[in-house]
């Protein structure tokens, strides 16, 4: 685990706003300081996750945080919420054939501080 003023320092030389906003929403919460690490992180190190992926490694009604961009590649035959930082409009299209939905990251560390029944994936 990196110490969180090591983390903010991190967050500093970021040139992405939005990353650098929901990396400090992440430090705030200590239940999402594992997903502040990693966004602190360089973004070579960030997922690039394909929808079946995600479908092998979950069950249906799960939260999935991913810490990057999710693809189309594969599809979902449950419905999920999926938060990541972006998604291809091509996965998004995807999403509304199991009801599943999308939200940004940033919304999701503010709706749930707790981050509870999150499932993370890389």
């Amino acid at each position: 685990m990196v110490a969180k003023r090591t983390i903010k320092f991190r967050v500093r030389r970021k040139t992405n706003p939005a990353i650098a906003e929901v990396t400090r929403a992440a430090l705030k919460n200590t239940a999402w300081a594992k997903v502040a690490q990693m966004l602190s992180g360089p973004t070579r190190l960030y997922s690039s996750v394909n929808l079946s992926q995600i479908d092998k490694e979950t069950k249906a009604g799960d939260t999935v945080v991913i810490i990057g961009k999710i693809l189309a590649k594969g599809s979902l035959t449950k419905k999920l919420r999926l938060c990541a930082l972006s998604i291809s409009k091509s996965a998004e299209s995807r999403l509304s054939e199991t009801k599943s939905q999308f939200v940004p990251l940033i919304e999701e560390i503010n709706k749930n501080p707790k981050a509870e029944g999150i499932k993370l994936i890389r």
